[in-house]
């Protein structure tokens, strides 16, 4: 059975507001409340994936402590522009 996109969105949501450290907390809430609703389903899937991963290394690649897989590296930019003041200071 498929998921509904407005289910989709909404659990997307909360994944991004239920993480490990709160500085991933507040970058993918507002990631989130900004960008999912105009995401196409290729981009709610890929953003998804992101989730999956590690929240130390997410920050890393929002920060630019590491590099961004290059697979990630079109959507953390877009997270990271938003992130002013979270991930580093403004």
């Amino acid at each position: 059975m498929s998921e509904a996109r407005e289910t989709k969105i909404k659990r997307l949501t909360m994944r991004s507001m239920r993480r490990g450290i709160k500085e991933m907390d507040l970058i993918l809430s507002d990631f989130a409340s900004r960008a999912l609703a105009g995401m196409d389903d290729a981009g709610l899937a890929h953003y998804d994936a992101l989730l999956e991963e590690n929240d130390h290394d997410i920050y890393g690649w929002v920060s630019g402590q590491f590099a961004t897989p290059a697979h990630y590296l079109t959507l953390v930019t877009q997270i990271a522009a938003g992130a002013q003041g979270v991930s580093k200071p403004a």
